[in-house]
């Protein structure tokens, strides 16, 4: 489980963060919206141990994230842009992400990685610098699952992708979720939310204030209760 008990960031006078507790377990994917500020990435990485909560605890697998690399290592991340080298193919990039955590593939292995998520056998060997960003973020998630993450954090995922690359991005969330991948998503896309989360919470400075099954809420009410919230 990825868990928050009661965290708080303050920087310098500013609180961002005001007791946040919530969970995502495995398979399940929680959408968390709210608007710039609202302290969603400062969330993120205090999960990623990129910031020291100043009270409270990050959580993945009973663990504490802070100082704990093992932790840490259950979980992957997709930022808004993927940074991966332009000068490498996408099965050279996945090759050495994985090699950085610790794996090691044969190339038919890496190759049904990219098959997961999808990604079009005419561009397994091109540079990524021939990539739409839905390309790029298909082979940020095939490096996720050649690390076996238990746990994917995203941060805006589905900004500037077209239509197309949406409903793609909607289906690998929800094949990964089947396959017991729990995944925490920082998100403005209220309707995409619906679609693809199975929980959804709406934070407002530095706090989650509803949080909701998608089985219980319409996107029309989700955004309704949104524009209300902020």
């Amino acid at each position: 489980m990825l868990e928050a008990k009661n965290l708080c960031k303050r920087f310098n006078d500013k609180l961002a963060i005001k007791d946040l507790s919530f969970s995502v377990s495995p398979g399940e994917i929680f959408c968390l919206l709210g608007q710039n500020g609202a302290g969603k990435t400062t969330t993120i990485n205090m999960f990623l141990g990129l910031l020291e909560p100043t009270s409270g605890e990050a959580l993945i697998n009973n663990a504490s994230v802070i100082n704990n690399k093992i932790s840490r290592s259950s979980v992957a991340y997709i930022p808004e842009t993927v940074q991966l080298y332009s000068s490498l193919s996408s099965i050279e990039n996945l090759d050495f992400f994985s090699r950085l955590a610790g794996f090691s593939y044969k190339k038919e292995e890496l190759i049904g990685f990219l098959k997961q998520v999808n990604l079009q056998e005419d561009a397994y060997q091109k540079k990524l610098s021939t990539y739409s960003k839905g390309m790029r973020q298909k082979v940020g998630i095939a490096i996720a699952l050649a690390k076996n993450a238990s746990f994917i954090l995203m941060d805006e995922p589905t900004s500037g992708l077209d239509p197309k690359s949406s409903v793609e991005f909607a289906k690998i969330c929800k094949d990964l979720s089947a396959k017991g991948v729990g995944i925490f998503m920082a998100t403005h896309d209220i309707f995409n939310a619906a679609n693809i989360g199975s929980r959804i919470g709406i934070m407002k400075e530095g706090t989650i204030v509803h949080s909701t099954n998608t089985t219980n809420i319409t996107a029309q009410e989700l955004q309704d209760l949104y524009i209300k919230t902020i």
